[in-house]
């Protein structure tokens, strides 16, 4: 084997609970012997609470694989995964959280995590996932790509291709007022109005001003 092979994978652990970075802790040592598990080495160089404590440290460290959390007081893990990234682009980012709600998913890989797994991962998966992220392979939790493919094929939010006239006027159909009472509050023509309302009706995909403005109260589309 080379040099490169036996050098074992520098990693630090970022969580506010100091629980979760005792347990990680232990289980990094049951795999730093490189001739008791498969693979390169796992070496622990450090731990952080919080988000700005773990740039501090990932400056003094320099690790190869973080295991960031996701929700932590003060500084989030997509923020700090963000900064760590544009400071470190060497340093590779695994997520590693409780939760597997989409938006953290997607907020987090768009930070430059690689990879995304919840905490009931086992400790040879997270292995795999840590050797995988040092040679620059993502992994995903089959939890977290489950909630990613029902987000996308979610039917797209009603409502988010008004125009800025036409959120106006629909704006004014909630607070009651008619065709020409909108057309004189907006100095335009009546028929200008009711394109726009005929406009607002098709892309909120509902039949009435009725349902118009009870669709728009429900989704919050106007202020």
């Amino acid at each position: 084997m080379s040099e490169t092979t036996h050098k074992p994978i520098r990693v630090m652990l970022v969580d506010d609970h100091a629980m979760v970075r005792r347990g990680l802790a232990t289980f990094l040592m049951v795999f730093e012997d490189p001739l008791t598990s498969a693979g390169q080495a796992l070496q622990l160089v450090g731990e952080a609470e919080s988000g700005e404590d773990a740039i501090q440290r990932c400056a003094e460290f320099l690790p190869d694989v973080i295991l960031m959390d996701m929700v932590m007081p003060g500084m989030d893990g997509a923020s700090t995964t963000r900064i760590i990234r544009q400071k470190f682009p060497q340093v590779q980012i695994l997520a590693l959280t409780s939760f597997k709600e989409a938006d953290l998913i997607k907020n987090a890989l768009e930070a430059g995590a690689i990879g995304y797994l919840l905490k009931n991962v086992s400790a040879d998966e997270l292995a795999r996932a840590i050797r995988a992220a040092h040679s620059g392979r993502a992994t995903l939790s089959p939890e977290a790509a489950q909630s990613m493919v029902e987000t996308a094929n979610q039917p797209p939010t009603a409502g988010l291709d008004l125009t800025d006239r036409e959120r106006t006027v629909l704006s004014l159909m909630v607070e009651g007022l008619n065709n020409t009472q909108i057309a004189g509050k907006l100095t335009v023509s009546p028929s200008t109005v009711k394109s726009h309302v005929s406009n607002i009706l098709s892309k909120l995909g509902v039949a009435s001003r009725t349902e118009a403005v009870s669709l728009a109260l429900r989704q919050g589309l106007v202020s």
